[in-house]
């Protein structure tokens, strides 16, 4: 694989966004081109091109949001440092008083906060939910809350491992693209949840500056002409970027390796050459909360469903202080076992890396990805990822290079994830790690559950 060729693509995501105020969010002009873009190169390839339209809700973040004491005492909080509105909230402003429900503070903690109904016993009708991160989703709990007849959400982080400022600073999650609930929320801190929780006779000033309506936006499918169709390998990267920024290093990196990958293996996948069917996916409202993919596998018959050998997986593969990251088939890692087949798709991946000399560290299957859909019904799924919001540690930094104590992609979901925002390095390997795969499973030249 040439990175130059992958650049390219990259580039053109680039000027798309950069004649797009900036974005290719799902919903918006800039994923409309970026999906027409695609959507030529592999006809141009020869592949059989479909788009699969689906419904979802665009979300946008308005900025000015607001959380504020107003008793016993006023104290009014700061954006972006104590709080942030939630993803997917419905707008709202709402001053009330303050309930917490089932709250669990200290290290190490297993908090179930707002994860069952009976965690609202009792909660008075129009009071403002205090919930705390853990165990279940945030629908799940903005769920449970609204039907207990909140108004309002404040989640707070879950402050089980101090030591991780993921678990500590403003919770970067989601009520889902399904979340019915009609309150407005917004996410805060650890440390100002806990804080909140221990104030008797508590009354906030919640405002969610927000935007949430319904909308609709597409998939790019594209197969080949020969193979195997019951017997697919298929593999996918999301199209789409946040609305704050234009997407490059996420996923404009998976995306445009796996449109390289595509056009290289074209003649091949389309001539009869290769034993098995080729199948490629662009997401769309990934960044929606898995929308697109969801919607895929929602659709097919159990028969399409089965032809499916395997799922492979790339977002984010050229992050700037980048980790070398498999996801982790056979649980060996974090406990977490894809479908059977998924250990040999995570053991192929290993053999490029280690034909490289290349170390590489396990990525947990923990739903943040297009692979969810699948893996919920049965398809045994792996992938790359080079790493998002975490900060790389000093070990890590001495396997890999790069910056100790920073984020493996400082600009996640940020306006400055553009063409700057890459590892040419990293997208080289693994853009050839993708290729490498794909290609030998396709061929027939490797098997899973053999």
């Amino acid at each position: 694989m040439k990175v130059t060729e992958v650049l390219k693509h990259q580039r053109a995501l680039q000027w798309i966004a950069d004649h797009n105020d900036g974005t290719r969010a799902s919903g918006t002009p800039g994923y409309d081109a970026s999906a027409a873009y695609v959507a030529h190169k592999l006809r141009k390839a020869g592949y059989l091109v479909t788009t699969q339209e689906f419904d979802f809700n665009i979300f946008e973040d308005l900025g000015g949001s607001v959380l504020a004491q107003t008793a016993p005492g006023s104290v009014t909080y700061t954006e972006g440092t104590d709080f942030g509105a939630t993803d997917h909230s419905e707008p709202g402003d709402v001053t009330a008083a303050v309930t917490p429900v089932d709250i669990a503070l200290g290290a190490g903690n297993t908090s179930t906060s707002g994860c069952e109904a009976a965690d609202f016993a009792g909660f008075p009708a129009g009071n403002i939910a205090l919930i705390q991160r853990g165990s279940c989703t945030f629908e799940i709990k903005g769920e449970n809350a609204a039907a207990a007849g909140a108004s309002a959400i404040v989640f707070f982080n879950q402050g089980n491992d101090p030591a991780d400022p993921s678990r500590m600073d403003i919770p970067a999650v989601t009520l889902g693209n399904g979340y019915t609930g009609g309150i407005p929320a917004l996410n805060a801190t650890y440390d100002l949840g806990a804080t909140l929780s221990g104030i008797a006779g508590l009354q906030l000033h919640v405002l969610a500056n927000v935007t949430r309506v319904p909308g609709t936006t597409t998939n790019v499918l594209a197969e080949s002409r020969a193979g195997d169709p019951t017997n697919v390998v298929m593999s996918g990267a999301h199209l789409d970027s946040v609305p704050e920024g234009p997407g490059i290093n996420d996923n404009g990196s998976g995306s445009s390796a796996l449109l390289e990958v595509a056009e290289q293996m074209a003649k091949a996948a389309n001539r009869g050459k290769l034993d098995n069917q080729l199948r490629f996916a662009w997401w769309g409202a990934e960044e929606a909360n898995l929308v697109g993919s969801n919607a895929y596998v929602a659709g097919l018959t159990d028969e399409e469903l089965a032809s499916i050998e395997m799922y492979l997986n790339f977002d984010m593969v050229a992050s700037p202080n980048y980790g070398l990251f498999i996801y982790d088939g056979d649980g060996s890692g974090f406990g977490l076992v894809g479908p059977e087949g998924s250990d040999d798709i995570e053991a192929l991946f290993q053999e490029y890396f280690d034909l490289r000399g290349e170390p590489t560290e396990p990525s947990a299957f923990d739903g943040r990805s297009d692979y969810q859909a699948f893996i919920n019904n049965g398809v045994p799924a792996g992938g790359l990822f080079t790493g998002a919001e975490v900060e790389k540690t000093a070990e890590q930094a001495a396997k890999w290079g790069g910056t100790a104590g920073e984020p493996f992609d400082p600009c996640y979901h940020q306006a400055c994830d553009t063409i700057d925002n890459l590892s040419i390095k990293a997208l080289q390997m693994n853009a050839d790690a993708m290729a490498y795969v794909i290609f030998l499973y396709a061929s027939g030249w490797e098997a899973i559950n053999q």
